[in-house]
């Protein structure tokens, strides 16, 4: 899942922000032959670099035997490394009865390995000056931690037990699902979370991208060790893996340490999970509004249709001039014009199989009507309908600054590297994506418009402050 907004979301949308986790990836590369005996390759193998001078880095690919696959992304003004395992399974795989698994999973992995308890894990990471961290998305687990270049194989060690070999304490599990739960009440304390988690429940009610990423207070206390065991043997293998090494990295090494620590993974004996397909009938668009405790109202307007990559980069723009930033349409009309709005955004988010994008804002209860009719009429206006030139100039230079800082960060090209494969298959050097994304006229964002704002029904769900 791929996601462009304007502003950080909430830890349900787990939203992996900007155009450097959106733009996407460049064919599979295999290592040199000297790595023959590690990875696994075509009978015809041929095998080389790809080095960009766009920001100084090299990117590299390679596969274990197991399947494992492994990229590394070497910036040479970095003095640090990040590395991080991503796994293609995240709520929206989590079983029918089980709903906040895959989550759970990204806590319960730290609470105890068969070598290390959870003190062990914690210190042995910050005594060498790094951090761990982890995150669960509608589609993807990604576990990674920062490190400097010479604790990189304690490092590597650390990250790859909590993968392969935890034991789930069940006393720790306990504890842990307290503390889920009490995630789960600070979404429902914050009004701009808990209503884009029901927007999507509504939008999708027969399918599993509606279900919360953290699960209910109900299905995390009926977790059972055996629940967490089968979730991991079914997804925690290499086929549906990705390591990623960013920064002051060498390749040869991560390869071999990938190989030593992670090649006993292997894959399971048996049929293989098959992620339940998005279809048309899947969406189902609604208009509610609701009473909260809220001291202003909330409104989220959405749609979603069928993946359309040729329209990838377009969508991109579109939702850049539609509300990422002081500029964007939606800010100068309700917020910077009327005084209607604080908070004010568009975002759109790519998942396998279906395109979403949603519009929020927060106001008074007394100027909802008013604010929904501004809306509705910005997205039926020429402004989308037949854009002004310049302002998709505008809109993609906006895009490729973003994308431009997002490479300075090592933590957003990790994640980036690991989705790109997930999404597309392939790796996209920086440079494809700024030709890409130049590439964009008017015309395309036109046609972006029609396709995801008036070809296909809008839903609109409002929380009102009452009781």
């Amino acid at each position: 899942m791929l996601v462009a907004a304007a502003k950080k979301y909430s830890p349900v949308k787990t939203l992996i922000l900007s155009l450097s986790s959106s733009l996407l990836q460049c064919a599979a590369i295999f290592e040199k032959p000297a790595y023959q005996k590690i990875i696994q390759v075509m009978a015809k193998e041929s095998s080389h670099r790809q080095s960009s001078t766009f920001s100084g880095s090299s990117l590299q690919q390679g596969v274990l035997a197991s399947g494992l696959r492994i990229v590394t992304d070497s910036v040479a003004s970095v003095k640090s490394v990040t590395l991080g395992i991503q796994i293609d399974a995240g709520s929206r795989d989590d079983p029918k009865e089980s709903p906040g698994l895959a989550h759970f999973i990204e806590h319960a992995i730290f609470k105890g390995t068969g070598r290390r308890t959870y003190i062990d894990i914690a210190r042995n990471i910050e005594k060498h000056g790094g951090y761990l961290d982890a995150y669960t998305t509608k589609e993807q687990t990604c576990i990674y931690l920062r490190c400097l270049p010479e604790h990189l194989e304690p490092s590597f060690d650390l990250l790859s037990d909590l993968v392969c070999d935890p034991v789930f304490p069940p006393e720790e599990i306990e504890k842990e699902k307290e503390v889920v739960i009490e995630e789960i009440s600070s979404v429902n304390d914050t009004p701009e979370e808990l209503i884009f988690e029901e927007f999507d429940l509504r939008s999708f009610p027969r399918h599993p991208l509606g279900t919360p990423i953290l699960g209910t207070e109900k299905s995390v206390d009926a977790f059972t060790v055996e629940n967490l065991n089968n979730f991991m043997q079914q997804h925690y293998i290499p086929k549906k893996m990705v390591v990623t090494a960013t920064g002051m990295v060498q390749h040869d090494e991560i390869m071999q340490l990938a190989d030593r620590f992670l090649g006993k993974l292997r894959e399971p004996v048996g049929s293989q999970y098959i992620r339940q397909p998005f279809l048309a009938e899947d969406y189902t668009p609604f208009t509610l509004s609701l009473k909260k405790r809220v001291c202003q109202a909330q409104i989220v307007l959405g749609t979603a249709i069928a993946r359309h990559d040729p329209l990838f980069y377009s969508f991109m723009v579109l939702n850049s001039m539609l509300g990422n930033g002081m500029s964007s349409l939606l800010n100068l009309e309700l917020r910077e014009k009327r005084g209607l709005a604080y908070n004010v955004y568009s975002s759109i988010t790519f998942f396998d199989d279906v395109t979403a994008m949603n519009i929020y804002a927060g106001t008074d209860s007394n100027k909802t009507k008013v604010t929904l009719e501004l809306i509705e009429k910005l997205l039926k206006s020429d402004a989308l309908k037949n854009p002004d030139p310049e302002e998709v100039m505008a809109a993609k230079t906006k895009l490729l600054g973003s994308h431009i800082m997002g490479m300075e960060k090592m933590t957003r090209r990790m994640s980036q590297t690991a989705s790109d494969l997930s999404y597309f298959g392939r790796i996209i050097e920086p440079e494809e994506k700024t030709a890409a994304l130049e590439a964009v006229t008017a015309s395309d964002i036109a046609e972006a418009a029609v396709r995801m704002l008036h070809d296909a029904p809008y839903s609109t769900l409002v929380y009102k402050p009452g009781r």
